[in-house]
């Protein structure tokens, strides 16, 4: 599908959605479509909200934040984040906060159909106080001293749908992702639909050849939308850089209300599709992101003779 009509057939008013991928292949173009889209009311799931969620914050598509870490990637702050946050600027927003690991735990037992997923890392944590979804339970096991021990669970994320961007797939979605893989697998299987988008489709025998790297596998994908350099100003492993300049300057940028929403105006509203926000950036602008080749060794998987 085109990434116009995929957005239209799975993210509706009201949808929960998963936006996932860690550092690199975030789904910006994803979201910019959403934003033109005009989507409204939306849960996003993300385990890094980062730019992306903070530009669709101040679309107005987002009513929900569940989340661990928010910021701008080492580079500053969220402006829209933080004002809806801090202060109800200009309106609230409602956010449940997780740390890393319980954000992985609460997609693994989403992925697995598991009613909660336990883990010790909130032992001595604040988090259970500003999140009552953190329960703590007594396991049915011994403890490390024979006792019973209290372990606290998070609850499943079942998202409507689950939105990731990857390096390549073939045309029925088998999907590779090298570098940092994040939890983008299992935010598919947690999910009702999901929305695989890439740098670009390859034949089978691509795939075939090299099937470890396919994380996510067609039977778990509804639609897949081609769109090279989607995940600006993030960066795909092997294909572009990240754009740290602009990272760094979005903390001006979306301090400011007024200039957040120019830029909106210009580079989302303003922009068909996001073929259009790279034709603007002009190719001077990508070849200075261009990356050289670090080839992996290649793998012998063996035939039958």
């Amino acid at each position: 599908m085109s990434m116009r009509e995929a957005v239209a057939a799975f993210v509706h008013d009201g949808s929960t959605v998963s936006l996932e991928g860690f550092t690199h292949l975030v789904p910006t173009a994803a979201g910019h479509e959403i934003i033109r889209q005009g989507r409204r009311d939306l849960t996003v799931v993300r385990m890094t909200a980062d730019i992306v969620v903070d530009q669709m914050l101040a679309a107005g598509c987002v009513s929900r934040l569940v989340s661990s870490f928010v910021g701008n990637s080492s580079a500053g702050s969220l402006g829209e984040l933080r004002r809806r946050i801090e202060r109800a600027d200009p309106e609230p927003l409602a956010f449940e906060e997780y740390s890393h690991y319980g954000m992985v735990c609460r997609y693994l037992a989403g992925s697995q159909r598991l009613p909660f997923y336990p883990l010790r890392s909130y032992g001595g944590s604040d988090l259970p106080s500003v999140n009552s979804a953190l329960r703590r339970m007594t396991s049915p096991y011994p403890g490390p001293d024979g006792g019973p021990e209290q372990i606290y669970v998070v609850p499943p994320v079942n998202p409507d749908v689950t939105i990731i961007h990857a390096q390549r797939a073939d045309r029925r979605g088998n999907t590779q992702i090298w570098g940092l893989t994040g939890i983008q697998a299992e935010a598919v299987y947690a999910a009702d639909k999901a929305i695989v988008v890439v740098e670009e489709i390859v034949g089978d025998e691509v795939v075939r050849s090299d099937p470890n790297r396919t994380l996510v596998p067609s039977h778990a994908v509804d639609a897949v939308v081609v769109c090279p350099r989607g995940t600006h100003p993030s960066f795909a492993q092997g294909y572009y850089d990240r754009d740290n300049d602009f990272y760094r300057a979005w903390s001006h940028i979306s301090k400011d209300p007024e200039r957040l929403r120019a830029w909106l105006a210009e580079w989302v509203y303003g922009t068909a599709d996001h073929a259009a926000y790279v034709a603007k950036q002009g190719e001077e602008f990508w070849a200075g992101l261009a990356v050289g080749e670090a080839l992996s060794e290649p793998v012998n998987y063996g035939r039958r003779l």
